[in-house]
């Protein structure tokens, strides 16, 4: 460990404000007064702590010290999503040796330490908060819009509660996570961010759209 070059991204002294990925997008679609009239509430998470964690999911030890500093068990099946949305942390599956952790706000280099400190073995952590967002989705109307966007069956009876993929959306990549049960969560990287969100206001407008504070 002395031997990496382990910085914190987002320290207690700012001396550059951090703008979101979509910090200069725009609404240019109809939108709705309050979120009761939406069929769809479109709400950016920014500045999460993202990290990728990659690992032997088949080392008791590395699932064991995932779980202790998470609190959460490690996913080991595609799809699976591990969440406690209480303290706003999730574990997603994203490949049988790699994993998306989301943490809330400013906690990303704790939690790289605390899983440095850990963990032994082969294993990889990198923050890489920087290059994503995560939109929210919510509302009634919510699936008809993923069902414009995208090509995965987001029926209930495949796609429940707790899962999460990573896949093509509006010919774009995005990792869309059900997190609830008209809500979901689109994990978008900064270069495709204003493009997906621009997509999505334009294909919730027809329901009703309201643009949440972010």
């Amino acid at each position: 460990m002395s031997d990496l070059a382990i910085f914190n991204v987002n320290p207690a002294a700012v001396v550059v404000k951090a703008e979101s990925p979509l910090a200069m997008s725009r609404v240019t679609v109809q939108t709705v007064g309050s979120a009761k009239e939406a069929g769809v509430v479109v709400r950016e998470h920014a500045f999460l702590g993202h990290l990728v964690l990659r690992g032997n999911a088949a080392d008791a030890a590395f699932c064991g010290g995932v779980e202790q500093v998470l609190g959460l068990p490690l996913p080991q099946g595609m799809g699976l999503l591990s969440m406690d949305t209480e303290r706003g942390v999730s574990i997603q599956w994203m490949s049988p040796d790699e994993w998306l952790v989301i943490v809330p706000a400013g906690r990303e280099h704790e939690t790289e330490m605390r899983l440095r400190t850990a963990l032994t073995g082969h294993f990889a952590v990198m923050i890489v908060s920087g290059g994503q967002t995560v939109l929210e989705l919510s509302g009634r109307a919510v699936r008809e819009v993923l069902m414009k966007s995208m090509a995965y069956d987001v029926h209930p009876s495949q796609f429940p509660v707790g899962k999460g993929v990573s896949t093509t959306f509006a010919k774009a990549s995005a990792i869309v996570r059900r997190v609830g049960e008209e809500r979901w969560e689109l994990v978008i990287r900064r270069s495709f961010a204003d493009y997906l969100y621009r997509w999505v206001l334009d294909a919730s407008e027809e329901f009703g759209v309201f643009v949440a504070s972010r």
